[in-house]
């Protein structure tokens, strides 16, 4: 193994749970700042703070740490292409209503 990856690998044994630390740390910090002064619910520690963020990430986020699947995102994806090549068959003023529809959609309501 070349030295570059043995460094490589030897950050991340130690980011990742600095990383995870700093987390728990703040999310400890925003719990006991924010809702345990405006709301009746208790002060939590350290521990209880990571077990909240483990929870979140169980219950919202996944175990997935490259981005959602199946969304579109990558260009060899078959939705990308679908539009992509629906694209390329409109003509000038079917793309300039189709943009002009988008731009109404999302604008914020007033």
């Amino acid at each position: 193994m070349k030295p570059y990856w043995k460094r490589k690998i030897g950050f991340f044994i130690l980011a990742f749970p600095l990383f995870f630390m700093l987390m728990g740390y703040v999310v400890m910090l925003l719990w006991n700042n924010t809702l345990a002064e405006i709301t009746p619910l208790q002060r939590i520690n350290f521990w209880q703070a990571v077990g909240l963020l483990i929870l979140c990430r169980i219950l919202f986020g996944g175990f997935r740490f490259n981005g959602p699947k199946g969304r579109g995102g990558s260009p060899n994806h078959p939705k990308a292409q679908q539009w992509r090549e629906k694209w390329m068959d409109m003509s000038e003023e079917e793309r300039e209503r189709f943009k002009s529809e988008w731009k109404k959609r999302c604008q914020p309501p007033k």
